[in-house]
């Protein structure tokens, strides 16, 4: 009898803990969305690449071809996310780009929950439990992604720690499951599963790392081989290898190169950047970090490589998404870490100040006292610009104002690389020459607005140097 009401009583305090992760998780789920509509508000986020799904997931839903204007791409030819199939049920019911930011805020604050699941399957204390899902809320990886744009490998972060949570509850099937999910999201992620089969391998799982690598391969072949050249008229292949131009211009001429002159590879790393990013990267988990989590950590090898070896800068950061799940086994690592030796000097208190100063050193939140703020004039007139602009007419504008008018078949933003004589596809042109945005600049911007006016266009003009130029 007094061993079934302990029993109960454990049950109990287990599963109030549980509903407060939960509660905890939506909180933070709703300051993370508030912060990503505040900094598009702002008029900060991009065509690339939130516009880019918005217009997709809009055009699935109201019956068109899913060809990205600014693109030309198929939605699955981006990056072989079927998962965005998904959401287009919500945009039948209401189109609204904040389905978007709102999935992704809440997909980054709730995979706090597998990560609690993980580290009591671990035997962590409740509040070791505690410290190991602030370790991920408070990852400056997951600050910053959340209010960059959009990314839909965001929504396998919990699909990846409930695999890992599958395959130490020795539930195989789940595990290739949700592995194939995590691929869904993300062509490049082949690269994540790839090595988790790895890790696999070096624990002597035979079975299970070889299904790892062979669903990672297979799934690698019909995307490159199949689905993006028969989606793109036959010129269709993976989109990252053009990062990697050094060593070649296919998946085989890279994997020859490297083979036969692995001295090139090693004559292209930027050594002083790869380096700082390793550190930084690193950092917040110096004090987690144990011997018995090192197997666990060969799991990101794969990725972080890539990563190094772009010629592509911005996967050395911590502001964009390349390195977010390489974040998530970092934090499950730390969990093994925890779990093997709980010193007594470095202590719990001790640990989550080390996490809040790293935090606050490499986080981002002080751009909404800086850099966010650069275009509050232009607020405004931006809004003012949208009322003149139907919902069936085909636009030309700025990266930035782009994700706001998305919604429609035709939207592009201008190029300096552009012909401004294809200006004739467009029925609205609004661009501001003074901020011309990214990958843009004041001369193209200055072209089509000069050429609009010589061809009897109706233009109008703000003061902070927006216009408006719509056909007659």
């Amino acid at each position: 009898m007094l061993l079934d009401t302990f029993s109960l009583k454990i049950k109990k305090i287990k599963s109030e803990s549980i509903i407060w992760i939960i509660l905890t998780s939506f909180f933070i789920g709703v300051i993370f969305w508030l912060l990503a509509s505040l900094r598009h508000f702002f008029l900060q986020s991009n065509a690339f690449d939130l516009g880019l799904f918005d217009q997709w997931l809009w055009l699935q839903a109201s019956s068109h071809p899913p060809y990205s204007s600014m693109t030309g791409l198929h939605i699955l030819a981006d990056h072989g996310a079927w998962i965005l199939y998904f959401p287009v049920f919500l945009y039948k019911i209401h189109p609204n780009i904040q389905w978007l930011l709102a999935s992704q805020a809440f997909a980054l604050s709730f995979t706090s929950v597998p990560i609690w699941i993980l580290a009591k399957q671990r035997d962590l204390s409740d509040r070791e439990s505690w410290l190991i899902c602030w370790l991920w809320w408070l990852q400056p990886v997951v600050f910053n992604v959340n209010i960059f744009d959009f990314h839909p490998e965001v929504w396998s972060m919990p699909c990846l720690a409930f695999a890992y949570w599958s395959l130490r509850s020795n539930k195989p099937l789940l595990w290739i499951l949700l592995l194939f999910i995590t691929l869904g999201t993300r062509d490049g992620l082949l690269l994540l599963t790839l090595g988790l089969g790895i890790e696999q391998l070096i624990r002597r799982s035979w079975v299970l790392g070889f299904s790892a690598i062979s669903l990672s391969l297979i799934w690698l072949i019909f995307l490159n081989n199949f689905l993006y050249p028969f989606l793109n008229q036959g010129q269709g292949t993976v989109m990252a290898i053009s990062r990697y131009s050094y060593l070649g211009g296919s998946i085989g001429e890279i994997l020859v190169k490297v083979i036969t002159n692995p001295i090139v590879l090693l004559q292209n790393i930027d050594w002083s950047g790869s380096i700082f990013y390793l550190f930084i990267l690193f950092l917040p988990f110096i004090f987690f970090l144990r011997g018995n989590s090192l197997i666990t950590l060969t799991s990101s090898i794969p990725l972080l490589l890539t990563n190094i070896l772009s010629d592509t800068f911005s996967q050395r950061t911590l502001i964009h998404h390349y390195s977010l799940p390489i974040v998530l086994i970092l934090v499950i690592a730390s969990i093994d870490g925890l779990s093997e030796q709980r010193s007594i000097l470095i202590s719990i208190k001790k640990r989550f100040l080390w996490i809040l100063i790293v935090w606050s050193l490499l986080a981002k939140p002080w751009f909404f006292f800086g850099p966010y703020l650069d275009r509050i004039s232009s607020i405004k007139p931006a809004r003012q610009a949208f009322k003149f602009i139907r919902n069936d007419s085909s636009v030309l504008t700025t990266s930035y104002l782009a994700p706001h008018i998305t919604q429609r078949r035709i939207i592009n933003f201008p190029k300096d690389s552009d012909d401004i004589n294809n200006m004739n596809q467009y029925d609205v042109i609004l661009l501001n020459p003074l901020d011309p945005g990214w990958n843009s600049g004041t001369k193209v911007q200055q072209s089509y607005l000069t050429k609009a006016k010589l061809e009897g266009w109706n233009c109008t003009k703000w003061q902070n140097g927006l216009e408006l130029c719509l056909k007659n």
